[in-house]
């Protein structure tokens, strides 16, 4: 077990978004392990709305095969390279783990468990950082299409809310700017 070696500012203010991995495997306990943590994330009423499909070992080609039949329908009538090259940044990453939620009808719990999902998914990324793994968390618009949250294993009503890419990485992202408190906090009553 890894003990925590960064303080929760640091780990704040040094975590980045890699988005470059060196295709070295991760292991799937690593990964529990920082879900059974992340799982703290602040919910209300305790309704812990996540449920993680994770794409790992001998499931990651499973999970690269459904990417595949998603985003490049046409694969079939394409060349191995020419699938490789459209599949380039969906091939380094170690693990996947796609994060659903219940659509709840109810649209302030539906909004609840957003928040509290997102929250996770910060947890699941700062922990993961801890430990010298990379993450970065992607929204592409297929991560809405039936034939994906079917074929990645969402039940119905539920929704998939965010593809993380995690994996070991080689070179640390450069640092982005982020705005100051000064630009984004208006005070009432002034």
């Amino acid at each position: 077990m890894n003990s925590q070696s960064l303080s929760v500012r640091e780990a704040i203010l040094e975590r980045r978004s890699v988005g470059v991995f060196n295709k070295q495997p991760v292991d799937a306990q690593d990964i529990l392990d920082i879900i059974n943590d992340a799982v703290w994330a602040p919910n209300h009423k305790n309704r812990q709305p996540w449920r993680v499909i994770l794409g790992i070992g001998e499931g990651l080609p499973k999970v690269l095969d459904i990417i595949r039949d998603v985003t490049i329908p046409n694969h079939a009538h394409l060349t191995a390279e020419d699938i490789e090259h459209k599949m380039t940044k969906f091939l380094s990453p170690g693990a996947y783990a796609f994060v659903v939620v219940p659509e709840d009808l109810r649209q302030h719990e539906r909004t609840e468990d957003f928040a509290a999902a997102s929250c996770f998914i910060q947890n699941m990324m700062l922990l993961a950082w801890d430990r010298g793994i990379g993450s970065i968390w992607k929204n592409p618009t297929w991560l809405d299409s039936p034939e994906f949250t079917e074929a990645i294993g969402a039940k119905p009503g539920e929704r998939v809310i965010a593809m993380v890419q995690l994996g070991y990485f080689d070179k640390v992202p450069a640092k982005k700017t982020r705005k100051t408190a000064e630009e984004i906090v208006t005070f009432f009553g002034e």
